[in-house]
């Protein structure tokens, strides 16, 4: 799709201020005063995300509206998640709402498999979830966690098979990789920094703290 932009292209354009690119998402997160006053944000994203391609994800709670606009059929954020994300955003100024300190971030679930055939369709009947391409699956009610597979060239009995990656906006990643260094866990690789980082808590199992780099090559 020509319209593909990196994420350090659409953090350029004018108005996205609230809006950071996860790993299959453009989001944002409004703080709110109540639940009347969110209503009345999300009535406006509904109304300037109708029929528009990128399509919209909204979230409300008690004290903040999430909005996600989804990039999963394309890969990465076009120009129209700016200029979606940008009228979302003078809607929320001129109701008063601005970002919230909670960051937003997206928790996906990674599995290592040596068939990536023969393991999907397991994780999808369990899940009742839905495949992307060959080695994704996500919740069509976008409630639960991204799954991904991953491929194995070997057997690792002595490594564990399934870990979490939490995608966080690139700013955030080294306080929330201090925080969890000094809550007992270690650096497993900074290899692919700052696309990635491994970490492992006490016993082992790890976790990924990822941002958005890692799509910078889209074009």
């Amino acid at each position: 799709m020509s319209d593909q932009i990196t994420a350090a292209q659409f953090h350029a354009y004018d108005g996205v201020e609230d809006w950071r690119v996860l790993a299959t998402s453009v989001a944002a997160r409004f703080a709110i005063g109540s639940l009347e006053e969110g209503a009345l944000l999300v009535s406006q994203v509904a109304r300037l995300g109708a029929g528009h391609a990128c399509g919209t994800e909204v979230d409300m709670r008690p004290a903040s509206v999430t909005v996600r606009l989804p990039f999963k059929d394309t890969g990465s954020p076009t120009g129209a998640h700016a200029a979606l994300a940008r009228a979302i955003s003078v809607e929320a100024r001129a109701l008063g709402l601005g970002a919230g300190d909670n960051p937003v971030q997206e928790v996906h679930l990674a599995i290592d498999a040596m068939s990536l055939p023969m393991v999907m369709p397991f994780w999808k009947a369990v899940l009742g979830y839905v495949s992307l391409g060959e080695e994704d699956l996500f919740d069509p009610e976008a409630a639960g966690p991204w799954i991904w597979f991953q491929q194995m060239d070997a057997p690792r009995p002595q490594r564990n098979r399934l870990h979490v990656d939490v995608y966080v906006p690139l700013e955030l990643a080294p306080a929330r990789i201090d925080a969890a260094l000094a809550a007992g866990g270690r650096l497993v690789t900074s290899e692919h920094a700052p696309s990635w980082w491994v970490l492992a808590d006490p016993e082992g199992n790890e976790a990924c703290v990822a941002t958005c780099m890692e799509f910078e090559g889209a074009s």
